[in-house]
C-alpha cells in the first residue's frame, strides 16, 4: 500500500463527512445557492479522491510511474484548491475566493492528463 491509498481514502472519508455535515447541518442555515456550492464542492473532493485511489492502485503497473505520482499530487492540489475554495467561499460568503477555484480545476485537468500520459505506452525504437 503506498501513500495516496492513504491520502486517497482520507478525502474519500472527509468527502462524506462533509456530505453528512452539509445535508444535516447547513441544509437549514445556508441559502439553496450557497448549499449548491458546497454540494459542488463534496461531489468533486468525492470524485477525485477515486482518482487518487485508482492511481494508488495502479501506480506500479503504469508505464510511467512518475507520471502517476504527479498525476496523484495534482489531484490532491485539485481537491484542496477547488473544493476547499467552494467550501470556504459557501461558508463565507467571500466571493473573491471563487478566483481560486479555477486554478483548482487546471489542477484537476493536469492531473487527469498526466494519468492518461503515465498509461500510455512508450513507442517502440526501430532497429
Amino acid at each position: 500500500m503506498n501513500q495516496y491509498t492513504k491520502i486517497g481514502a482520507l478525502i474519500a472519508m472527509l468527502s462524506v463527512a462533509f456530505g453528512a455535515f452539509g445535508s444535516h447541518i447547513l441544509e437549514e442555515r445556508l441559502t439553496a445557492d450557497a448549499l449548491d456550492v458546497y454540494d459542488t464542492a463534496v461531489q468533486y473532493q468525492m470524485f477525485h479522491s477515486i482518482g487518487i485511489l485508482l492511481l494508488a492502485l495502479l501506480m506500479d503497473r503504469l508505464p510511467s510511474p512518475k507520471l502517476a505520482v504527479w498525476a496523484a499530487r495534482l489531484l490532491v492540489a485539485g481537491i484542496v484548491l477547488f473544493s476547499g475554495s467552494l467550501y470556504i467561499l459557501a461558508l463565507s460568503g467571500i466571493k473573491i475566493l471563487g478566483a481560486i477555484t479555477p486554478i483548482g480545476g487546471v489542477a484537476f485537468i493536469s492531473g487527469w492528463i498526466c494519468m492518461a500520459l503515465a498509461a500510455r505506452q512508450p513507442k517502440k525504437q526501430a532497429k
